[in-house]
This record gives structure tokens, C-alpha cells and sequence, in this order.
């Protein structure tokens, strides 16, 4: 049997904003560096995200002592700022009913995201001081913007079992993993309750159920019903479809990709 190893390793520093690759990583119990920390809300703090506005997709993110926005193929001027604000202004946020505190990252990134948005919009940063617990309290692992745990793993096998009934194949980002690993069958990680990444080990909360995002083609922004519409005639129990595991870090660490994954329970 091949070894399962680690092939991928994304974040997400803006909710539902595009992704970055990474070769390797510094990981908390929140999350891998700079995932989810800042996100996408309207005037009075609701998150938005590619669920109403696909277009989010588009807005690229790099960051550093600075972040750096732009939007992919468009020729809006791109933006630079402050990673974290140093004289933060608190403003209430909600993310699925979890009314939390974060500090808002100013007016010109609320007005340059309002203006590709077409509706007044504000980003915000969430500093270490708020404990947002996963999953709606059901654990008390502290988590950033992400909608209910720290991680989202997906293997490689599991894409491909997809794949194989599509006409069109998709790409894993549909599903914006933070994981993705391979050298295990399809869906075997639904089957695991503790798995070690390197010198990591996480414990498997539940299977990620899934919403509209994976009918967005993450590069265009363009809506379709698949992958969802094949995905719901195997995948779908509990009312929900689900593809991908949620996790939880016992430590902090770094991960790379080709770290080992062994299978503790």
C-alpha cells in the first residue's frame, strides 16, 4: 500500500477570497497562519461570501507586514495596506449567528470592496483576543473566519472518484481544502478519527457538509449546479451533501508538503 503523504497545502487569509498554495506552514489550533483571519462583512457586520457575491473569488490576497489585493483579470487599481491595524477600531461582526468582536481594517478597503461589490461593504481582521469556539461551542477550540472548524481535508482519491462520473472535470479548489493529501483511497478519510500530519496530530470532528461554493469556477467567478448536482446523487444523507473532513490541531506546529499522514484511530 502507498503511503499517504501530504500533496497540498492552501489558506485563505480573506473568507471566501481566492487561495494561496503553500510549500509549508505555520499552524495553530486556530489555523494554518493567516487563514480566515480577516473577512468580507456589509455595514452591519453579517459576513458576505461567494454564496450571493461569486465574484469574490476573484479578489486575490497576499500577505505579509502588508496585504496586498487585486482582482484577477480585471484592471481595477489594486490596493495596499497594513496587515493589522495598529490602532484598531472594534466593530461586532456575525458569522453563522456567532456575534463576535474584530477590528475593522478602514475606509479604503471598505470603499475599494464596495465599489467591486456594488453594495457598502467593510473588511475586518480578527485579532488574537476574540475566542470564537468551533462548530457553534460544540468544541472549545478557538477558530478565525472560517464557517465552523479550523481545517478542511480532502484527499486527492475522493476528487478523482468525482471526477470519473463528471463530463467536466473540476479542480480541487472548488472545494477550498486547507489539506489535501494522497495515498488512500476514495473517501477513506470519512472512516478516520485521528490522524497525525508530520509531528501534528488532528482529531476529526465530522464531515463537511457542503453549500453553493463548489458550483463557483474559482478563476472566472462563473456559477454552475456542478459538481453539486452529481455529488447529492452519492454523497447526500442528513439532508446535506458532504465531501471533506473537518479538523482539529492538539498543537501548533509546521506542516510540508510530503509530510507523512498516519493513522491513529
Amino acid at each position: 500500500m502507498a503511503a499517504i503523504r501530504l500533496s497540498g497545502l492552501y489558506t485563505y487569509p480573506i473568507k471566501s477570497a481566492a487561495g494561496l498554495e503553500l510549500s509549508q506552514a505555520q499552524v495553530t489550533t486556530r489555523g494554518i497562519l493567516h487563514d480566515r483571519r480577516w473577512m468580507v462583512c456589509d455595514r452591519t457586520g453579517k459576513f458576505l461570501t461567494q454564496r450571493k457575491f461569486p465574484q469574490m473569488s476573484l479578489i486575490q490576497v497576499s500577505v505579509g507586514e502588508t496585504m496586498h489585493l487585486s482582482i484577477a483579470g480585471a484592471a481595477a487599481a489594486s490596493l495596499e495596506l497594513v496587515a493589522v491595524p495598529t490602532e484598531p477600531e472594534s466593530v461586532a461582526v456575525d458569522v453563522w449567528g456567532d456575534s463576535c468582536v474584530a477590528w475593522s481594517m478602514g475606509d479604503e478597503p471598505a470603499q475599494w470592496l464596495s465599489e467591486f461589490l456594488g453594495l457598502e461593504a467593510q473588511l475586518v481582521y480578527m485579532p488574537e483576543s476574540t475566542h470564537r469556539p468551533v462548530d457553534h461551542g460544540r468544541f472549545d477550540t478557538a477558530n478565525s473566519f472560517s464557517d465552523a472548524y479550523p481545517f478542511l481535508l480532502i484527499s486527492e482519491a475522493s476528487l478523482a472518484d468525482l471526477n470519473s462520473r463528471l463530463d467536466q472535470s473540476v479542480p480541487m479548489n472548488r472545494f477550498r481544502p486547507n489539506l489535501v493529501i494522497q495515498g488512500c483511497g476514495p473517501f477513506a478519510e470519512d472512516t478516520w478519527q485521528q490522524i497525525k500530519i508530520g509531528d501534528i496530530v488532528f482529531d476529526v470532528a465530522k464531515a463537511c457538509s457542503r453549500c453553493s461554493i463548489p458550483g463557483v469556477d474559482q478563476s472566472t467567478g462563473a456559477q454552475g449546479k456542478e459538481p453539486l448536482k452529481t455529488l447529492a446523487t452519492y454523497r447526500r444523507w442528513d439532508h446535506a451533501i458532504w465531501f471533506g473532513q473537518n479538523l482539529m490541531a492538539q498543537s501548533d506546529g509546521i506542516l510540508a508538503v510530503g509530510d507523512g499522514v498516519e493513522i491513529l484511530a
